[in-house]
């Protein structure tokens, strides 16, 4: 089991991005129109780096949702390889067996 504080972290990470996600594309948004002036797109540059740092989407940590633990994590079943293991072995998981030859 992962630190329960990483954990949180990562949650409140997540809850911050929900939170400002169409602030920031707005912001980016005006950033990259080449036809605005220059000073504008400036301006929208600045009120971007106020937001805060947790509130970009490339911070969230992808955690398995069973364990917590950051590494080896299967992205479509947000579950990690030894979670998974464990699940299937338990017979928790249809239609997955442990293979033997």
């Amino acid at each position: 089991m992962a630190k329960t504080s990483a954990i949180q972290k990562n949650l409140k990470r997540m809850k911050l991005v929900k939170k400002y996600a169409k602030k920031r594309a707005a912001l980016k948004k005006i950033i990259n129109n080449r036809k605005l002036d220059l000073s504008e797109r400036f301006e929208a540059q600045l009120k971007l780096n106020k937001l805060p740092k947790n509130s970009a989407k490339i911070r969230i940590r992808n955690r398995c949702e069973v364990s917590g633990r950051p590494h080896g994590v299967y992205r479509k079943l947000r579950i990690s390889r030894i979670a998974l293991r464990d699940m299937a072995s338990a017979g928790k998981i249809p239609g997955i067996t442990k293979s033997s030859w």
